[in-house]
């Protein structure tokens, strides 16, 4: 039986990336669906996607990468997808991987992967500041989901059907990465890691930089926080 997959690329500001973004994951994933959700770009991300032949969800103003995935859930909950892929537009998750983190959710080993670019020691250097915040993030929502989580700021994740269903109804807003995870868990789903391989961003910017990974640092660990509390189940 064939699977219905859809790669999700939420892109903000990729005019220099988006073009090779969608070439890799064409040329490694054929036989898989895109949608590029444009979350507000002021520059010409959305003409070059539309140019590449791919679905574009063009969102009215820059929403954040919350908003944008969980458009890109319900996009793919209305067309019946049985797996999605979430591959940024900024060009740091070959889709080479994108097998290795699909493979538990067809195998049913897991509803819910993310590709990890710290359980095998594979070159990727993270900055200083970013470093220390994950090492916090790490502990926290490894104490909070009950097993080792060793990335909880990737973005590189695949989500079978029921998790679909629930994140087009619950995502986080902001940088939900870390959160998500701890909506997963309160919904009892089963979470796994995988080890992956991602690149250093190919061009453009951030929007964590230096100044602000102190603030979203306290900000995430805020959200998490109050996210133990919330009434976070399966419809």
């Amino acid at each position: 039986m064939k699977h219905k997959i859809l790669i999700i690329v939420p892109a903000f500001n990729e005019e220099n990336n988006i073009v090779s973004v969608i070439s890799d994951i064409l040329k490694h994933c054929p036989d898989s669906d895109i949608v590029v959700v444009n979350d507000g770009s002021g520059d010409n991300t959305v003409k070059l996607a539309r140019q590449s032949k791919v679905a574009v969800l063009d969102l009215p103003n820059n929403l954040g990468i919350g908003a944008a995935m969980q458009t890109g859930y319900k996009f793919a909950q209305e067309m019946g997808y049985d797996f999605t892929v979430q591959c940024d537009g900024d060009g740091q998750h070959p889709a080479n991987q994108i097998n290795k983190i699909l493979k538990p959710v067809i195998s049913n080993e897991a509803d819910l992967v993310v590709g990890s670019r710290y359980i095998q020691k594979n070159g990727y250097k993270t900055p200083l500041m970013r470093k220390a915040g994950m090492i916090v993030f790490t502990f926290v929502i490894s104490l909070i989901i009950k097993q080792k989580a060793s990335d909880t700021t990737s973005g590189f994740r695949a989500a079978n059907r029921k998790v679909i269903k629930f994140f087009a109804d619950n995502y986080p807003c902001d940088y939900p990465e870390v959160e998500a995870l701890v909506y997963a868990h309160k919904a009892n789903f089963r979470i796994t890691e995988v080890p992956v391989e991602m690149r250093q961003r190919a061009a453009g910017v951030s929007s964590i930089n230096h100044a602000k990974s102190a603030y979203y640092m306290t900000k995430v660990l805020l959200a998490v926080f109050l996210d133990m509390f919330r009434n976070i189940r399966r419809a």
